[in-house]
């Protein structure tokens, strides 16, 4: 066999090959474009509860109040993660 012969055969397989992962892809884009457009228009909306509402402005009343345990607990953390790191 020539190597001409060899040479025209691997192009051609690399244009089949190519060309077929690149249709698989554009179906692949078409068909997550058209799932999320029907997601989208049947899937029900969520609506905030008002409990949640509630909850989140109490929190941010009063952000001095914990400050103390709030650092013990993070500098607890930090002490916890450097003594694994030097065990591993």
């Amino acid at each position: 066999m020539p190597s001409t012969s060899l040479f025209f055969e691997g192009i051609n397989l690399l244009t089949l090959g190519m060309g077929f992962v690149f249709i698989f892809l554009i179906f692949l884009v078409l068909a997550t474009r058209t799932l999320s457009y029907l997601i989208v228009r049947f899937a029900p909306s969520e609506t905030p509860t008002q409990t949640a509402h509630k909850k989140a402005t109490t929190n941010k009343a009063k952000p001095n109040q914990n400050q103390g345990e709030l650092l013990a607990v993070l500098t607890a953390a930090v002490h916890h993660h450097k003594t694994q790191q030097k065990l591993s």
